[in-house]
C-alpha cells in the first residue's frame, strides 16, 4: 500500500507539473497512510517528483521517515485531515488561473456553472498570511469543514479529496473554471444562475 500511495503521488505531481498547476518549486502534495502523511519535501518540483522527495510524517507535524524536510506547509495539510476523515489526499499548488483570482483577492462564489455548483457549491477565499506560517493555517482552516477547495490570497489555493486522483481531477476542473470565467470577463462577464437555478441543481444531490 505503502509503494502504491508514492507511486502515485508521483504519478500525479508529475501530471500537475506538465500542466503548469506547480511551477517551479510551488506547492506541495499529501496523502494519508493509516495514521500518517505521506507529503512532499520542502523545495521538491511535483514535475520531476522522485521517491526521495517524500517523507512521512505524523499527525503533529513529526518526520517519521524518508526526506527529513517535509514541506513547509504540513501544518496546512495535517489540520486539513483532522477536520475533514473524509479528505485522503490535499494538493495545495499556485495553478496560474486559480492563483490569479487568489492574488486578486476575488473569491469564486458566484454561482455561473452547473458543475461548479453541484461539486462545490462555491469557492472561497482566506485572508493573507505568511506561507508555511501558523497564522496561515489560522485563517485558512475555518473553511476547512465546509468547503474542499479553497483560494488563499496572494498565495494558491488548496484542494482536498477522497484519494489522490480525486483532489487532482477537482484542481483540473476548478483551475479550468477559473480560465473561462476570466475568458468571461473579457466577454463582458459571466452570467450568474438565478436562485431558482441554484436550487434545481442542488436539489439533483438528493
Amino acid at each position: 500500500m505503502l509503494k502504491t500511495l508514492k507511486e502515485e503521488l508521483i504519478k500525479y505531481g508529475k501530471i500537475a507539473g506538465g500542466k503548469d498547476y506547480t511551477p517551479g518549486i510551488s506547492g506541495n502534495l499529501s496523502t494519508r497512510y493509516n495514521d500518517k502523511i505521506i507529503i512532499t519535501s520542502s523545495g521538491s518540483t511535483s514535475g520531476y517528483l522522485t521517491e526521495g522527495d517524500l517523507s512521512i510524517i505524523d499527525f503533529n507535524g513529526n518526520v517519521i521517515e524518508g526526506n527529513p524536510k517535509p514541506s513547509s506547509e504540513k501544518a496546512l495539510h495535517t489540520e486539513f485531515y483532522k477536520q475533514r476523515p473524509d479528505i485522503e489526499s490535499i494538493f495545495h499548488v499556485h495553478s496560474p488561473y486559480l492563483t490569479a483570482f487568489a492574488s486578486a483577492g476575488v473569491s469564486l462564489s458566484e454561482p455561473v456553472s452547473p458543475e461548479i455548483v453541484y461539486c462545490f457549491g462555491e469557492i472561497p477565499l482566506a485572508e493573507y498570511a505568511l506561507p508555511g506560517s501558523a497564522e496561515l493555517v489560522e485563517k485558512t482552516s475555518p473553511f476547512f469543514k465546509n468547503y474542499d477547495v479553497i483560494l488563499m490570497k496572494n498565495h494558491g489555493v488548496i484542494i482536498g479529496g477522497k484519494d489522490i486522483r480525486e483532489a487532482f481531477l477537482k484542481l483540473e476542473l476548478t483551475e479550468n473554471y477559473a480560465k473561462t470565467i476570466i475568458c468571461a470577463k473579457i466577454l463582458g462577464g459571466a452570467k450568474i444562475l438565478s436562485e431558482e437555478d441554484v436550487k434545481k441543481i442542488n436539489s439533483l444531490k438528493h
